[in-house]
């Protein structure tokens, strides 16, 4: 079942939860002249999350279709989309496109840089890229300038059925999903280099209000201190470790 959340004005979260893997797939419908899916899904997600965005819009009407990096999660049914909605496109990085996307879409993508503007109605995005955050060498983030929105895919990952939108801090459960994946099969599924600080601070600039998350719940607040909260937090659990395996405390978000 399709759990259907405004957590921005005309965007709309779209989570469908996997009980076996114990993770939420989240989705965002940017309701515009141009509408806007972020995250195509994965290929046997498509029929039902297609119902549920049918209940917002025709979805032939939808004009791009945006994520992250290629990854199946993100962008495994695009060509799906592209079938049911003709006028659509692919949007991505630059590097995305030349690697990956252009070689696997049915119709070539929009290549983005972070100079670009995509400008659907009433919103702007920008696609800012993030290589290696959350992975790949592609990989980068939407963000949507009016309602200051992120569309920050992987970052913030919680593990299990959570609320759709919260105001609370969320730091505690994305530290808890990484020592998790740390200690098990998924080891090395967040990568962490000497940018990745650098990068989220390059967010954190942007002073986003909500950060749309793809895995777990969306956040409403100080969008700026739970990425610079979130740069500590990966390297505490990522990074290296001081002698001794010491690290500093992760902090708390405050509105």
């Amino acid at each position: 079942m399709v759990t259907t959340t405004e957590i921005a004005p005309e965007i709309y979260r779209l989570a469908l939860f996997v009980p076996e893997i114990n993770l939420e797939f989240s989705h965002f419908l940017i309701r515009d002249e141009e509408p806007i899916l972020f995250h195509a899904g994965l290929r046997n997600m498509f029929p039902v999350l297609r119902e549920a965005i049918s209940r917002l819009i025709d979805v032939s009407k939808i004009r791009h279709i945006g994520f992250s990096h290629f990854e199946s999660d993100e962008c495994g049914a695009l060509n799906h989309w592209l079938e049911v909605a003709p006028a659509a496109q692919a949007t991505c990085g630059l590097v995305g496109a030349m690697v990956s996307v252009n070689d696997f879409s049915i119709r070539p993508a929009r290549a983005l840089t972070r100079e670009d503007v995509l400008a659907t109605g009433r919103y702007r995005f920008r696609f800012l890229p993030t290589p290696h955050v959350p992975h790949g060498w592609d990989a980068g983030v939407l963000f949507e300038e009016a309602e200051r929105t992120l569309f920050c895919s992987d970052l913030f990952h919680q593990w299990g059925h959570r609320e759709p939108v919260t105001d609370n801090d969320v730091l505690e459960r994305c530290q808890d999903a990484l020592r998790e994946a740390e200690a098990g099969p998924f080891a090395n599924y967040v990568p962490y280099t000497h940018h990745t600080g650098r990068v989220l601070e390059s967010l954190a600039e942007r002073e986003p209000k909500t950060l749309a998350v793809m895995h777990g719940s969306s956040y409403h607040g100080n969008g700026a201190q739970a990425l610079r909260g979130l740069a500590v937090v990966m390297r505490n659990v990522l990074g290296p470790k001081a002698e001794g395996g010491q690290t500093t405390p992760a902090g708390t978000i405050k509105n």
